[in-house]
């Protein structure tokens, strides 16, 4: 039985978000699960002048209504084809905030990668760290460019036993179970070699029917991102799976390096949870 069954889908007006509707709406198929939408862009820019004369109520409306028509017309047009059960949400009050409180009602959720070049009517350059780490909630989160009709076939998992690499893993079992092929780069500690007889990841994986192979690296590895990455480029891994580091503080983000360097140079999918 999958353990998806509710998958909230963030859609802005960048030229991506229609794939990521898409992918979502395969998904959503795949695991005869619910599927709802939130638009959530940064606030359009206003000509200071203009900004200054508005009103306080004005200024905490940050949504481009204009865009959000054209995002929810797509989504409708997309459900006019038939299949999941599809659903649109408008929250209240800051947008971010909105996706996030809707978010706690999902078993995953499908993001974009902040592009490059952020354009009108794109999330927030710190939405998907907004979001991961407010939640809790594992997040599919796509590049902004390329193809992902299919994942899961070749899984990578970067794993250095911690709370949020053993969520993410546990988020990521409907594709481990069916991979052909799964892949741990795992982080070890050189100080503390294992106990015998002690559970590892190996062992984890194959409670769940994975045989696993097994990359080591020292945990004190310069940049496990660039690793990761480098290393699904060798192994074609068409997943990545791996803990989101960081907190939160008034809404200033620090994220852990890896998870700074996959955010900002990912390739393919990765499925994080913090």
């Amino acid at each position: 039985m999958s353990l998806i069954r509710s998958i909230l889908l963030h859609l802005d007006a960048a030229p991506s978000s229609a794939a990521r509707l898409e992918f979502a709406r395969q998904l959503a198929l795949r695991h005869e699960a619910a599927l709802s939408a939130m638009f959530v862009a940064a606030p359009p820019q206003r000509p200071v002048q203009l900004a200054i004369s508005e009103s306080p109520a004005a200024l905490l409306q940050p949504l481009d209504a204009a865009a959000m028509e054209r995002a929810k017309s797509l989504f409708d047009a997309v459900g006019a084809q038939g299949g999941p059960s599809l659903r649109w949400l408008e929250g209240r009050g800051d947008p971010v905030e909105a996706f996030c409180r809707q978010a706690l009602y999902a078993d995953l959720l499908v993001l974009g990668q902040c592009e490059a070049l952020a354009t009108p009517g794109s999330a927030p350059g710190n939405f998907v760290e907004s979001v991961l780490i407010g939640t809790g909630k594992p997040a599919l989160v796509l590049p902004y460019t390329g193809e992902f009709k299919i994942i899961g076939r070749d899984v990578l998992i970067g794993w250095n036993a911690t709370p949020q690499a053993a969520r993410a893993v546990a988020a990521a079992l409907p594709w481990l179970r069916s991979a052909h092929r799964v892949h741990v780069l795992e982080a070890v500690d050189p100080a503390r070699p294992a106990e015998p007889g002690e559970l590892d990841i190996a062992h984890y994986l194959q409670f769940h029917g994975s045989v696993p192979a097994l990359h080591r690296l020292r945990s004190s590895a310069a940049d496990m991102g660039d690793t990761l990455l480098s290393l699904a480029a060798d192994v074609d891994a068409d997943l990545l799976v791996m803990g989101c580091y960081g907190h939160s503080r008034a809404r200033e983000f620090v994220l852990g390096g890896a998870s700074r360097t996959v955010l900002r140079t990912m390739t393919l999918p990765v499925l994080m949870a913090h």
